[in-house]
């Protein structure tokens, strides 16, 4: 078993064109012994966003907190805490930080999505 907590987890910028505002946190991958899935937290300031990508990948995503638009494909929808999504592989996404305050979400992908 592996015990953290996010305090002790460094954040770091998404450095991405055309993103901004937009930090990540590896809370679970390799280093703690995940060979199948990374747990990661993504912080995205106010007016901040993450631009559209896509990568072979699913993600499995969680908003704890703030109120956000994301993105997939030929679909956005407007999220906030509570609210849980899924992106299938392939599909272009983006998110945008809608509110006043940090949105916050969860985000898992496969570990074959991980540098």
């Amino acid at each position: 078993m592996y015990l953290g907590h996010v305090d002790d987890v460094k954040k770091e910028e998404v450095k991405m064109e055309g993103t901004s505002g937009t930090f990540i946190q590896w809370l679970i991958s390799k280093g703690q012994g995940a060979e199948n899935y990374a747990m990661r937290l993504f912080t995205v300031k106010p007016g901040g966003k993450i631009a559209k990508h896509q990568h072979p990948w699913e993600h499995e995503i969680f908003i704890l907190k703030g109120h956000g638009k994301v993105g997939a494909g030929d679909e956005e929808v407007e999220v906030r805490e509570g609210n849980f999504l899924y992106i299938e592989p392939d599909v272009p996404h983006w998110y945008e930080n809608l509110g006043d305050e940090d949105w916050q979400f969860i985000c898992i992908i496969p570990m074959k999505g991980v540098q």
